[in-house]
């Protein structure tokens, strides 16, 4: 079955973010939702999962769908057998069911559109493969290692999020919706996922950031961001294509609103100015001889019957022009930031053990130098953030730090204090630079509080705090996850230009293939 959205309308307190969105997934397509942050991506798929009440509109899905959000959902007392037991039970039972229908077909002959439901659902599911495929998912994605009888309340955020992302890709529901699902993943894992995705018959809706993964999986890109012209340039939301092709044709698109408008300002403003025309703009400065009185009254008519035809076609040009108002492209978001205090920071690792997290020997990070880390899940790149940052103490070995401040952005958003805004956070810290200056939230979204904003949005505010404490050794883990596909690309180049000492780890594909500076592969403890 496909999933279909038509005129959906949802609205917070203060903003509507999907006003009258109409999209359709049919089965064996994946269409990858984008947009700024804030620009409903996470809210359309809560309200297609049954999550939200929208204000209009319909959505239409099969029962038989599985939803993966940002914060993985899963009951934090259950155990990793659990969860994955659960998974398997739909399929378990359906085979089940089957067998008991075979037997008895013989003598209730009536049975026989049941199962025959059945079979073909049992097909689609791949439902006699199914405990092979669990353990497979399970040691793609990193879980392999882990005991079966640990709590989801005991495992890291990367950790509940593949367990979820394993139980859903097992399940193989007839429609997927996916929320950010390359986060914490490794490139073992993103290749699973994306074979996954493009074996599976059924219909899915992925919002991602991942430039790679989008170009990869989607057979469509829906864009949620405000556009004249629509994303295929002919008003419409949807572009039949990969992330590569949509991009290009954004691009056009925009150029070609902005040029548009610009041509209408224009000719409005001509327009104008020749409704304000009077006979003196066109008889300038002539007065009447005394032998040419009676022509020169007889002109003057005429003059002013001119100017009358004039004034009226303006003025009609000018309400036609008005009803059909191409709208003014609204202002790219641009980061403005940037990282610019001296290159004096260093970081030295000797002989450095955390038992089942890390292992490195030596790490030697120069005054300026940019470091990328890589690495499996579980490696240790987070643990090696947080010993620089003087957050958690080795086992054993020594981790030394010179610098005057360090800033740390962590994998997952760590904003605390839900029911403040990011202009009270600004307020409380003495600090040159303004949110406004940054470039980084809306200007409607600073008083708001952080727990009406979307992870991306909170995101944002986060890197906003950093950047005005103006730290010397910068600490980025997963830096791209959460913010918006425009972002990342101007985050990139603001990095890339900074004289301060960076270390930054992420699984990022297309960071990985642009990075300039040097970079270590952690291997796992």
């Amino acid at each position: 079955m496909s999933l279909q959205i038509t005129d959906l309308v949802f609205s917070y307190v203060d903003r509507r973010v999907l006003d009258g969105v109409s999209l359709s997934v049919i089965p064996g397509a994946t269409v990858g939702l984008v947009g700024e942050n804030g620009s409903g991506k996470s809210t359309l798929l809560q309200v297609a999962a049954g999550l939200r009440d929208a204000d209009g509109g319909s959505v239409a899905i099969p029962d038989d769908f599985g939803y993966f959000g940002q914060d993985s959902g899963l009951d934090p007392t259950a155990t990793i057998a659990q969860v994955m037991y659960d998974a398997l039970a739909p399929l378990h039972e359906g085979i089940e069911r089957m067998e008991v229908l075979a037997a008895q077909l013989d003598d209730r002959p009536d049975l026989a559109d049941e199962y025959s439901r059945l079979l073909d659902w049992a097909m689609v599911h791949d439902a006699w493969d199914a405990d092979r495929r669990a353990e497979v998912a399970a040691h793609r994605l990193g879980l392999g290692t882990l005991d079966p009888s640990r709590t989801v309340a005991s495992m890291s955020g990367g950790e509940r999020a593949r367990l979820a992302l394993a139980a859903l890709l097992t399940r193989r529901p007839e429609v997927l919706l996916l929320d950010e699902p390359t986060n914490h993943l490794d490139d073992e894992a993103l290749d699973f996922l994306e074979h996954e995705l493009n074996s599976m018959g059924g219909a899915t809706l992925v919002a991602s950031h991942d430039r790679v993964f989008l170009d990869r999986v989607c057979t469509a890109i829906v864009d949620l961001d405000p556009s004249h012209f629509g994303t295929d340039g002919r008003g419409g939301r949807l572009f039949s294509g990969n992330f590569t092709d949509y991009l290009a044709t954004k691009r056009a698109s925009r150029h070609r609103w902005q040029e548009e408008f610009e041509a209408q300002q224009d000719e409005l403003n001509s327009l104008r100015a020749a409704a304000r025309t009077t006979n003196t703009d066109i008889a300038h400065n002539r007065g009447p001889r005394d032998n040419d009185k009676f022509i020169y009254g007889f002109k003057r008519q005429r003059v002013q019957a001119t100017v009358s035809r004039r004034r009226r076609n303006a003025e009609q040009r000018i309400e036609l022009l008005e009803r059909s108002r191409i709208p003014k492209p609204p202002a790219v978001m641009q980061f403005s930031g940037s990282f610019d205090r001296q290159p004096i920071a260093a970081v030295s690792v000797r002989d450095v053990r955390v038992r089942g997290r890390l292992r490195c020997d030596r790490l030697d990070v120069i005054p300026g130098e940019h470091l990328l880390v890589t690495g499996v899940n579980g490696a240790g790149k987070s643990t090696l953030l947080d010993l620089i940052a003087g957050r958690r103490m080795p086992d054993s070995g020594r981790v030394d730090v010179r610098a005057r401040q360090i800033g740390l952005l962590t994998q997952d958003v760590s904003l605390t204090d839900r029911d403040k805004s990011a202009s009270d956070l600004f307020e409380a810290m003495d600090d040159r630079i303004s949110l406004s200056s940054l470039g980084l939230l809306h200007p409607r979204d600073h008083s708001r509080p952080l727990g009406e904003l979307s992870l991306g949005q909170q995101r944002r505010v986060e890197l906003a705090l950093l950047i005005a404490r103006q730290p010397d050794l910068l600490l980025l883990d997963e830096p791209t996850n959460h913010l918006s596909l425009a972002l990342v690309d101007e985050l990139e180049d603001a990095l890339a230009a900074s004289p301060v000492t960076v270390i930054l780890a992420s699984h990022d594909r297309w960071i990985r293939r642009r990075w300039a500076g040097r970079a270590i592969h952690l291997q796992p403890a």
